[in-house]
């Protein structure tokens, strides 16, 4: 995927960046993006053009394999200072910035790399966030997660946890509903 300053860079000009579109060499995947790619998932154009967000909630929840819910929107969690997203389809969530980055892997997505929180980390945003979402949800993905507790890192999630706002109240939801 290339913005339209690294295709001028490239082809030279607007006209000859259009020709190659009409030729089906280059396709418009997004507002001044390119790919060579004919399809491009919408999720990887999104992490590109906010390469700083992360994939979180219900969107890493459906990625990580924790829920078959598919998300209506992208949930993405930015930095608490960084600007507002102005997408109908995404869903943005601000973190304190000694706690956004905690957790952060870079992971193929159909070819694509994004940003996206670890199971652990994901684990701690459950609960912080625990009376926004549906009951139903919430309990499908802590089964989920007990059944995969085994193969967790027990020291990152209390890592996350004590890091996290409000982490008495989150370590105590962990004792009480996941362990």
């Amino acid at each position: 995927m290339k913005n339209r300053a690294e295709c001028l860079a490239k082809y030279g000009s607007d006209y000859k960046i259009q020709k190659k579109v009409d030729a089906g060499e280059l396709f418009r995947v997004g507002r001044a993006l390119y790919s060579e790619d004919k399809y491009v998932p919408e999720l990887a154009v999104l992490a590109y053009q906010y390469p700083n967000a992360v994939v979180t909630m219900n969107s890493a929840f459906y990625l990580h394999g924790l829920t078959d819910v598919i998300p209506d929107e992208y949930d993405l969690a930015t930095d608490r200072n960084a600007a507002k997203i102005r997408d109908s389809k995404v869903k943005q969530y601000f973190n304190p910035s000694g706690f956004f980055e905690q957790g952060v892997e870079t992971v193929d997505y159909q070819g694509y790399p994004i940003r996206m929180y670890n199971k652990e980390r994901m684990l701690i945003e459950l609960l912080r966030y625990k009376s926004k979402l549906p009951f139903d949800f919430y309990k499908e993905v802590v089964l989920n997660y007990r059944k995969i507790m085994p193969k967790l890192d027990m020291q990152a999630i209390q890592d996350y946890a004590y890091e996290a706002p409000r982490s008495g109240k989150i370590l105590e939801s962990l004792q009480m509903e996941v362990l």
